[in-house]
């Protein structure tokens, strides 16, 4: 049993470890194209679009575009905390406190 649980583990070590470390072996020697590059630059703001959006835009699993949603309005000053100072701490705070503001303001 215990040779078992060892293999296990050592099999879960490797299936964790491989998938980081192999990218960066491999891209290491090689050189990535600028457009790659490029490319590459836009996938954080995707992946937070993509977390934020439902909670900007839903409302118990239905859309919610009207006035009353305290997201969509907490969602304004952040948006131009984040073109105006490019900063994500200062546009997470910003969206903070808005979101308690306009949760308490709305409800």
């Amino acid at each position: 049993m215990e040779s078992k649980v060892l293999v296990l583990i050592i099999g879960m070590m490797l299936v964790t470890y491989l998938p980081r470390v192999l990218p960066l072996v491999v891209l290491s020697q090689v050189k990535i194209p600028p457009l790659v590059l490029s490319w590459l630059g836009y996938i954080p703001v995707a992946v937070l679009a993509a977390l934020l959006a439902p909670e900007l835009l839903l409302q118990e699993n239905k859309l919610a575009l009207s006035a009353d949603n305290p997201a969509l309005w907490a969602a304004l000053p952040a948006l131009l905390v984040a073109w105006r100072t490019k900063n994500l701490f200062y546009t997470v705070l910003v969206g903070m406190v808005a979101m308690v503001v306009f949760t308490h303001f709305l409800a």
